[in-house]
This record gives C-alpha cells, sequence and structure tokens, in this order.
C-alpha cells in the first residue's frame, strides 16, 4: 500500500489539474497548489517521504526560492523539478537543489507527454512504496566499525557489468555493506565517512581488496574472462603502503593483476596530487587497471586524464541517466566515448535504467555499462547464479564468501 502523498505546485490550471488525475490515477494521494504560499501554508502536512512536483518558473516567490525555504526547515520532500525554460536552467535547479541537501528524483521540461508522465511515475513512484531508512552517522561509532571489520560483519554485493556490443558479461563492480547487528543493512555512504575521520579507511579498503581478489581468483580458475572493479577513497590513493599491499594480496592467490579495477573519483586525487601520481603509478606497473569514476562532475578531468595512467572512464550515472531525452546529455556521453577512446580508454556507462539509454549508448560505441536494466547490486550468492547462467557448462561453483 502507498504510504506517501503527492504535492503539485504550478501557476498553469489546465497542467496542475492534469497532472494531479494522473497521480490520483495512479493511486496516490494528491495535493495541489497554485503558488508557493499556498504550499508553505500546508508545509506541516507534508513529510520527507512526499513528492513535490515543483514547477520553477512561480509568480512571486519562484521555485528557487522554494528549494531554498525547503532547504532551511527540518523536512523536506522528494523533488520533482519542472521548467519550460531552457534545459540547463532546469540542470542547475538540479545542482542546487542536491547541493542543499534536497532529494531530486527526477526533472521534467515543459511540455512533456502526460502518457510519458503516468508511466514514469508508475515506475519511479508508484512503485517505491517503501522508503529505506536513513542510518544517522550519530547512530554508528568507530569502534563498531573496526570491530565490523575485523569480525565479518562486511559484506559484499556485486553490480554485473556487461558489453555493450553483445551484452555478455564482461565482470562486477564490488560494493560494500554491514550487516549491522543491531541497525540491518547499513550502506557505504553510512559509514565510509566514519572510516576517513577515524583513521579506519585503510583497514576497510584492505578488507574490500582482499575479498575482491579471492572472488575474482574462483572466476580466473574457472575460466570465467570476468574483471573485478574495486572503489578506493581520497586517504587510500595518498597511502605510499598501497601498491605493495594490494601485490602482496595477489601474489597469494595468483590472480592476473589486469582482473582488478581500481576506481577512483576527480575528488580523490584533488589534494596531494604528486603522492597519488606516485601511487597510481606504480599500481599500473603491476599490472593493475585503474578507472576514473563519475567522470565529468569534478573539476579538472582533461589534466587528470593526461597525467594519471588511467585504463578506464566511467561516466557518471547523472548523463547516463537522462541521455535518452536530454539533448546536452547526450552530447556529454557522447563527448565522454570519443575522447576516452582517443586515449585508447575502455568506457564503463553506469546508472542503464532502460533500453533507450542501451540503444543509444550502444550506437555511441560505448564499450561495456551496468545499471538496474540488466541488473541491481546482488549478493555473492546471487551473482554466482547469473555467472553460471552466463557461462554455461561449470559443474562446480566455489562456496561464495
Amino acid at each position: 500500500m502507498t504510504t506517501f502523498k503527492i504535492h503539485i505546485l504550478d501557476d498553469e490550471p489546465d497542467l496542475l489539474a492534469l497532472v494531479a488525475d494522473l497521480s490520483r490515477s495512479r493511486g496516490l494521494a494528491t495535493f495541489t497548489y497554485n503558488n508557493a504560499s499556498e504550499l508553505f501554508s500546508n508545509i506541516d502536512c507534508i513529510s520527507s517521504e512526499d513528492i513535490l512536483v515543483l514547477d520553477l518558473q512561480l509568480p512571486n516567490v519562484d521555485g528557487i526560492e522554494v528549494l531554498r525555504r525547503f532547504s532551511e526547515s527540518q523536512i523536506s520532500p522528494r523533488l520533482i523539478l519542472v521548467s519550460g525554460l531552457n534545459v540547463g536552467v532546469l540542470h542547475s535547479a538540479e545542482k542546487l537543489a542536491v547541493a542543499h541537501g534536497l532529494d531530486v528524483i527526477g526533472s521534467l521540461s515543459k511540455p512533456f507527454s502526460m502518457l510519458k508522465f503516468g508511466d514514469w511515475l508508475t515506475e519511479k513512484v508508484a512503485d517505491n512504496t517503501v522508503v529505506q531508512p536513513v542510518v544517522s552517522p550519530q547512530q554508528i561509532s568507530a569502534e563498531e566499525l573496526a570491530f565490523a571489520i575485523s569480525n565479518g560483519q562486511l559484506v559484499l554485493y556485486f553490480q554485473p557489468q556487461y558489453n555493450l556490443r553483445d551484452k555478455v558479461m564482461t565482470g562486477a563492480e564490488a560494493l560494500v555493506r554491514w550487516q549491522h547487528p543491531r541497525l540491518g543493512l547499513v550502506y557505504p555512504d553510512q559509514f565510509i565517512s566514519i572510516a576517513e575521520k577515524e583513521g579506519l579507511i585503510n583497514s576497510l579498503t584492505r578488507w574490500v581488496i582482499g575479498e575482491c581478489v579471492v572472488k575474482a581468483s574462483q572466476w580466473q580458475d574457472l575460466g570465467y574472462p570476468l574483471v573485478m572493479s574495486v572503489n578506493v577513497s581520497a586517504d587510500d590513493v595518498t597511502s605510499l603502503l598501497l601498491p605493495e599491499q594490494i601485490a602482496h594480496i595477489l601474489q597469494e592467490t595468483d590472480l592476473d593483476p589486469s582482473r582488478i579495477v581500481l576506481e577512483l573519483t576527480e575528488s580523490a586525487l584533488m589534494g596531494e596530487l604528486v603522492t597519488s601520481l606516485d601511487i597510481l603509478t606504480r599500481i599500473r606497473l603491476r599490472g593493475i587497471q585503474l578507472s576514473i569514476d563519475d567522470f565529468g562532475t569534478g573539476y579538472s578531468s582533461l589534466s587528470l586524464l593526461h597525467r594519471v595512467p588511467f585504463t578506464e572512464l566511467k561516466i557518471d550515472r547523472e548523463f547516463v541517466g537522462s541521455m535518452d531525452t536530454d539533448v546536452e546529455a547526450r552530447a556529454i556521453v557522447k563527448t565522454c566515448i570519443l575522447l576516452a577512446h582517443e586515449l585508447n580508454m575502455t568506457v564503463v556507462a553506469e546508472g542503464i535504467e532502460n533500453l533507450g539509454q542501451y540503444k543509444l549508448l550502444q550506437a555511441l560505441g560505448c564499450d561495456r555499462g551496468q545499471g538496474y536494466m540488466f541488473s541491481p547490486a546482488i549478493t555473492g550468492e546471487d551473482f554466482d547464479a547469473l555467472a553460471r547462467a552466463a557461462f554455461p557448462g561449470l559443474d562446480t561453483w566455489p562456496e561464495s564468501k
């Protein structure tokens, strides 16, 4: 049963009525407002689980001011931003909302198809009836996290990656989770900052890489042509011990180092760049691959591509997720693919959600991809089942970690 409400703020009466009728037809309790003052006079009725469809062009108090007001309040709904202006304005508003700490779940350019909006609403909103609880960092102590790292409370999930030419599985991105005895399954964005602040990130990374190497070794022993992608943090790429630590782990398993891809964001390299270059170059000398993650969302992408020996470029999901409806996003994706190929880098697209995005990426020559169209991040056991189906003929499978 749907547990949230949808609120619609737009000064066009006809459009307001159409969107409201469509929302109600999807079983959503729906409330409409002609201006921002009317919305804020009913703010006590709005919860953080609710959805607000917000037109940016409003009389008196515009949509940007509405965003500011919600950023200053204790409770803010999830947002769908709407605008009839240039798509660049819509993008800027999205960035601003995110910078304010608001949850933007979508955006629409006017005029938009009601049929398409209805389909989107069903897929993105009406099916999202359970809101995952957010674990506050204050609920987690450094002592608990240190214990979790040392005592088997951490687990790995794997999001499969596929060759976009033929949909053959090529590997997976490993994503760490914490099976907390009190809070349940805790996601990395809720404890990585604690690990970095409390000096636990290096031990956490060593654990993750060690587990990934074991799993990748299983794939190698079975003859499966799969690579394992692992995220590393800013602290990791300033640790001069990292190359030796990884080399030691690899030697224990005889894993081909080219089967491991270390992913790092542009922001992770914005600190001690000289030290990072030292570490990353030594890692590449050992045959390990390097990927620049969330490409295009940082500040010095081209400079980093020129200086750091990357072998892979991952296009951020922000661009991939809107490229089938947004001309500017599609142009950015196309440019990223062309640039990476000119630099002899493999291109991976993140966040592929539908067939339209897949077909566009395929036509643009993107090499690999991952996203909900293929599979969400899944347990090691479920990934093993996918791999068995992708590479038939296997008689035995090592026990999942």
